[in-house]
């Protein structure tokens, strides 16, 4: 976990990709983290190649790979062959198995009401994420709440548009935001 909270500390922009567009923009950026939040079975470890040759620190959100069962045997298939830093799920089974094959683990936590906080914070502590991503990431309540009840770093992200955005976050106890919004990359 430290290598991981020392990169979301040193590079606190994080790339979050949803198509090739997106992937050929993010390569160019100076963004050094990147979520995938799309792909296959097929071109996933495609993908992570391009990413890890302009060395990127890569992190798949394997609930949104298509033909990627939430299983064991698929973060084995995503761990084999795409072979990234870590993974990104809402998932607690798969943050569970990941951490088992020894790869970076964040949990996509979406923040609703007071109930979904509670039980946020309560599969936190079941799953023991390396990092957990807060959304929406403007909610400056919330990562505020999850930073004096969880242990881990904090990455918000949904809805980051603009820099004010960022630094809201970033002031409200979030180490690092993730975002879709290319002009937010090379801050």
């Amino acid at each position: 976990m430290l290598r991981l909270k020392e990169e979301l500390i040193e590079n606190p922009i994080v790339a979050a990709i949803r198509n090739n567009e997106d992937l050929e923009k993010a390569v160019l950026s100076r963004a050094a983290i990147v979520f995938v939040l799309y792909g296959d079975i097929l071109n996933i470890s495609h993908i992570c190649d391009i990413l890890r040759k302009n060395s990127k620190f890569i992190f798949i959100h394997v609930d949104l790979i298509e033909g990627l069962r939430g299983d064991a045997a698929g973060i084995k298939y995503i761990k084999e062959y795409a072979r990234p830093d870590g993974i990104i799920s809402t998932k607690s089974s798969n943050i569970k198995y990941a951490n088992q094959l020894d790869l970076y683990t964040i949990q996509r936590v979406f923040i609703l009401d007071s109930l979904s906080l509670k039980t946020g914070i309560k599969n936190i502590h079941e799953t023991n994420p390396d990092a957990v991503e807060v959304l929406p990431g403007i909610a400056s309540k919330i990562i505020s709440v999850f930073e004096k009840a969880i242990k881990v770093p904090i990455i918000a992200g949904g809805l980051i548009k603009e820099k004010k955005d960022v630094m809201d976050s970033l002031s409200t106890g979030a180490i690092a935001i993730s975002t879709t919004t290319h002009k937010l990359w090379d801050l």
